[in-house]
C-alpha cells in the first residue's frame, strides 16, 4: 500500500478549504452552521453500523443471515394465532414482498417458518414460526433483551417516544429521496437536489 502526498496548497488560496453548508433548512442550522447536523449524520451512521453488527451476531447464533433474522423476529412479533401476511412483514421492514417471499422460503427450508394459505383471501399466504423457530427465538431472547436494554439505556419514556416519532418521519422522508420516481425521465435523488 502506498501513501500519497497531499497536493501542494495553491498559491492563490489564502485560507483553508471550508466545507459548504450541507443543509439549507433553518431548523437544521445553529447560528448559520451545519456542524451539529453533520455530527448527527456521523452519529446515525455509527448507530446503523453497530445495529448491523448486533443483528449479525444474533443471526449467527441462530445459524441464519442478518436479513433473515429481521424477518424471523418480525414474524414472531406479528404472527398472532393465524399468522401474518407477507405484505405486512414487507411493510414493517420497509422491503419488497418479493424479498420477504424469498427469505421466508429459505427460512422454511431451515424448518423455522411455515407458510399457509390465507383462509380469508385464498390468494394470500400467512407466515408463522414452526415450533423449532419458536424454540430458537425463545433461546436467544434473553440475549436480545440484554442487548436492547443496554443499547437503548439512555432513552427515557419521553425521549423514546420522541425518537420513535422522528425515526418514523425520517423513514418516510428518506424513502422519497431514494425511491425511483413515477416518471421515467428523472430520478428522485436529482429531484431532491433541486
Amino acid at each position: 500500500m502506498s501513501i500519497s502526498r497531499l497536493p501542494a496548497r495553491r498559491a492563490d488560496r489564502t485560507s483553508p478549504f471550508c466545507l459548504p453548508l450541507t443543509v439549507s433548512r433553518s431548523a437544521l442550522l445553529e447560528s448559520g452552521s451545519d456542524r451539529r447536523f453533520r455530527q448527527l449524520i456521523y452519529d446515525l451512521l455509527t448507530i446503523s453500523v453497530r445495529m448491523q453488527a448486533v443483528r449479525q451476531h444474533l443471526a449467527r447464533r441462530l445459524g441464519i443471515s442478518a436479513p433473515q433474522y429481521s424477518v424471523l423476529i418480525a414474524i414472531a412479533q406479528l404472527q398472532g394465532d393465524a399468522g401474518v401476511s407477507v405484505g405486512k412483514i414487507a411493510q414493517v421492514l420497509h422491503v419488497s414482498s418479493a424479498f420477504i417471499a424469498m427469505e421466508t422460503g429459505r427460512l422454511g427450508r431451515l424448518g423455522l417458518v411455515v407458510k399457509a394459505v390465507n383462509r380469508q383471501d385464498r390468494r394470500g399466504v400467512l407466515l408463522r414460526l414452526t415450533s423449532r423457530g419458536e424454540t430458537q427465538i425463545a433461546a436467544v431472547s434473553p440475549a436480545i433483551k440484554a442487548i436492547n436494554d443496554r443499547f437503548f439505556a439512555p432513552l427515557t419514556r419521553k425521549t423514546f417516544q420522541a425518537f420513535t416519532a422522528c425515526a418514523a418521519q425520517l423513514v418516510e422522508s428518506s424513502r422519497k429521496v431514494v425511491e425511483p420516481p413515477q416518471s421515467n425521465d428523472d430520478n428522485a435523488l436529482a429531484r431532491a437536489a433541486e
